[in-house]
């Protein structure tokens, strides 16, 4: 955490408060992630799970369709993300996006025409990332950037 700045280490701190909102009542795999908008506004995001599992949403997507919709005009510049596991403890290594929220990324940055700094965050080490498509290099967009 010493190597992130001040912004990204609050990012990260509300990543992890989002775990304790998440609904995972079938998984019990709590996950959180915070947004950083390019005007300084913070939108979190919570995994809410079903019992009609395709109507589950991950931390991610819930993040990111909740700021394009209240904030369609603003870019996503970062991405923090936070788990805890069925114990509720915070996860040791940093998990990364599913496919989807990896795809819903990659969208952002596209609709932006800016990449988005991703921060993992596990208590043994936070990954930092630029752009999804280091996690995901050969997507597909109608626009490549």
């Amino acid at each position: 955490m010493e190597e992130l700045d001040n912004t990204e280490i609050r990012l990260v701190k509300k990543a992890i408060e989002a775990t304790e909102r998440s609904y995972a009542r079938y998984s019990n795999f709590k996950v959180g992630a915070a947004l950083l908008l390019e005007d300084g506004t913070e939108v979190i995001g919570c995994n809410q799970e079903n019992a009609a599992y395709p109507v589950t949403i991950c931390a991610e997507r819930s993040a990111l369709f909740s700021a394009g919709a209240q904030y369609p005009e603003l870019a996503v510049t970062t991405i923090a993300i936070a788990a805890r596991n069925e114990n509720g403890e915070l996860l040791a290594e940093p998990i990364t996006p599913c496919g989807s929220c990896r795809q819903a990324l990659i969208e952002t940055e596209t609709r932006y025409g800016r990449p988005i700094k991703i921060l993992l965050y596990g208590t043994c080490h936070i990954y930092v990332i630029e752009g999804i498509r280091n996690l995901m290099p050969l997507s597909f967009s109608d626009k490549q950037m």
